[in-house]
This record gives C-alpha cells, sequence and structure tokens, in this order.
C-alpha cells in the first residue's frame, strides 16, 4: 500500500487537483479517498482496467522560490490534494471512471469537495541517477 512505484514509459498520467469545501479536514476525506483509491487498484488494475499505480500528495504549502517564474506569495494553488494515476491507456482511464462502481465511490469524495480538475499528460523523460 505504501511501497515503491514503477512507471513504465509510455504510460498515461492523470492528474487531478481536488479543492475541499471550507471546513473539510484532511481527516474528514480520509477514509473516501482510501476506499476510492482500494477500488481503483483492485477493479481496473493491470489487465482489469489498465490502472499501472497512483500517489495522493496533500499541498503543504511550501513553495520553491527557486523553481518557480514569478512566485506569488499564497503559491498560487488552488488545491488542497492531488490524485496522480498513471494508465496503460487514456481509453481505459476513461473507460474504469465510466464505470458504476467507480461512481459510487468518487461521489463520496466529490461531496467534500467545490472542485476536482483531472489533466491528462503523457510521459515524455524518466531517469534515476546513475551510479
Amino acid at each position: 500500500m505504501f511501497g515503491p512505484i514503477t512507471v513504465p514509459f509510455g504510460a498515461k498520467m492523470l492528474f487531478n487537483t481536488v479543492k475541499l469545501k471550507p471546513g473539510v479536514s484532511m481527516d474528514d476525506v480520509e477514509l473516501a479517498l482510501g476506499d476510492l483509491c482500494n477500488v481503483v487498484k483492485d477493479t481496473y488494475g493491470g489487465d482489469r482496467g489498465g490502472f499501472i499505480a497512483g500517489q495522493v500528495f496533500r499541498f503543504s504549502g511550501f513553495l520553491s522560490a527557486e523553481g518557480s517564474l514569478n512566485p506569488s506569495p499564497t503559491g498560487g494553488h488552488d488545491h488542497d490534494l492531488v490524485i496522480v494515476t498513471y494508465w496503460r491507456s487514456y481509453e481505459e482511464h476513461e473507460r474504469s471512471h465510466a464505470d458504476a462502481t467507480f461512481k459510487a465511490k468518487f461521489s463520496a469524495l466529490a461531496a467534500m469537495c467545490t472542485e476536482t480538475r483531472e489533466l491528462g499528460y503523457e510521459l515524455l523523460w524518466q531517469g534515476v541517477p546513475e551510479e
């Protein structure tokens, strides 16, 4: 559940930003988010639907002045969480998200959000430090 992931070259990455409703905390969304992630990996993993791996991040408030052009004082972020998923294809991702099983779990999370936005990316480069 918390182990390292391997992303094969050619994977599609979906980057979902999540803005929580005022007053909703991580404690409030933890169960819904965990249920959603488990359904995705258990129902749509590998040959069952093309899911490769995923990660969830909470915005921590730090902003890299070294890696940002014209950084704003607030960091310019408009979300609280990001859900990053890797898929064999965009089409498999879309089929999984149109499925009633996924929609039921996602709706529980969506009820605590003002906005979610899922953007798709193609992997162009990856690497690790050489020894």
